[in-house]
């Protein structure tokens, strides 16, 4: 296949016009595609007040109305035992744990992310100013804000108030972010009243992030735990100008995440160990994609970069792709749970396809559902709008 450089409109950013295009006989227009689904459903939310975890008691929770709480997925009482400790069913939801936060914070980095993309293939300021009203709410206004830490996020009933690995419940927010930067560089309508505001949130958050026990801990788990920890640590870092934090997260990813989580035929064991291999791998998968765009700047070569040993991000997704593209060739047990939910539009193929100049990933992710509701799907598939991660001012090789 004959390599073509086709521009590549990140300019798609200034207006309905531009697309994406592989070359003139093959147009990928991501234009066209994101608006038949992004504006409706933005237009929808336009009347959306905003709602913060402060507006939802949280019963259990050790602390105030503006903390972060949430409880452990796979912890249920224990039969033995009523009412003392929880005990794990990995891989097993417990549906009467407390998620009104999490649901919260998920609504939230659904609806900032579409209003923006909306606003970037319309320029209506409406979009615009309706998410800036949501950072307001969630970021700066002192009577709704959260505060900035996850210090009782993922607790245990009757073990503890919190645990680091609930650092993963913001991934919901690294669009949130992107928005925020997209916002900031364009001027966009609303949003220079509050900019200090959100910017400041996310600073805070990004230092808690970095230097709390709990963030630390997270930082240096081996699986898509410490995956989310990077890709939020350098989501934030890109908005607020840490650019001593961006280089770290370049070195942590080729040195410590890839060599220790991709096998040299693209497997990821750490994840294929779980009860939920097929959605574990898919996710952390995503993650890791998307921390290697967003970390070369999206020209893709951090997808593309070998290990020594020849260990690679774009290895894993040619691993993945076949099982995407047909799940019934998975040679793994199936998931325990939700099994029939995956895969939908995984930003791997995306950001992979780009990268690799791979048509083949790009025509797949584009067949797959870009908007999946059933509420678990949706928690693992946190990066929904392309158009927040596309530079107004690159190319792309495209094959």
């Amino acid at each position: 296949m004959i390599a073509r450089r086709a521009l590549l409109a990140a300019a798609l950013l200034a207006g309905p016009a531009a697309a994406l295009a592989r070359s003139a006989e093959a147009p990928l227009d991501i234009g066209a595609i994101e608006r038949r689904r992004v504006l409706p459903r933005a237009a929808a939310l336009l009347s959306e007040a905003p709602r913060t975890i402060a507006a939802i008691p949280a019963p259990r929770s050790p602390a105030g109305p503006q903390v972060y709480y949430s409880e452990g997925d796979y912890w249920w009482p224990d039969p033995a035992h009523p009412g003392g400790p929880y005990v794990r069913r990995d891989g097993r939801s417990n549906p009467d744990k407390f998620d009104g936060h999490r649901d919260a914070l998920i609504a939230f980095g659904r609806t900032v992310p579409t209003l923006a993309a909306a606003w970037a293939l319309s320029g209506e300021a409406r979009f615009a100013e309706a998410a800036a009203r949501h950072m307001d709410a969630w970021f700066v206004d002192p009577a709704t804000r959260m505060n900035p830490n996850l210090d009782h996020a993922q607790a245990i009933i009757g073990v503890n108030g919190g645990r680091a690995i609930g650092v993963i419940d913001t991934l919901q927010i690294v669009e949130v972010a992107r928005a925020a930067t997209l916002f900031a560089t364009r001027g966009a309508p609303g949003y220079a009243r509050i900019r200090a505001g959100v910017e400041d949130w996310f600073a805070r958050y990004l230092d808690w992030l970095a230097t709390s026990p709990f963030g630390v801990e997270e930082r240096d788990q081996e699986n898509n735990h410490g995956s989310c920890w990077l890709l939020q640590a350098a989501a934030f870092a890109a908005l607020v100008g840490r650019g001593d934090v961006l280089a770290e997260a370049r070195d942590r990813l080729r040195t410590v995440l890839i060599p220790t989580q991709i096998a040299l035929d693209g497997r990821q064991p750490l994840e294929l160990a779980r009860t939920k291999p097929y959605a574990y791998s898919l996710f952390n998968l995503d993650v890791l994609a998307t921390t290697a765009w967003l970390l070369a700047g999206e020209s893709g070569e951090l997808i593309a970069w070998r290990t020594a040993d020849g260990r690679s991000i774009a290895g894993a997704i040619a691993f993945m792709a076949p099982f995407i593209a047909d799940k019934a060739r998975w040679p793994y047990p199936p998931d325990v749970e939700y099994f029939e939910g995956f895969p939908v539009r995984q930003p791997s193929l995306f950001f992979g396809g780009l990268a690799a100049g791979r048509d083949d990933w790009l025509d797949l992710w584009r067949r797959l559902d870009p908007d999946p509701a059933i509420g678990e799907v949706v928690r693992n598939f946190p990066v929904r709008q392309p158009l927040l991660w596309l530079a107004e001012d690159r190319d792309y090789i495209l094959n």
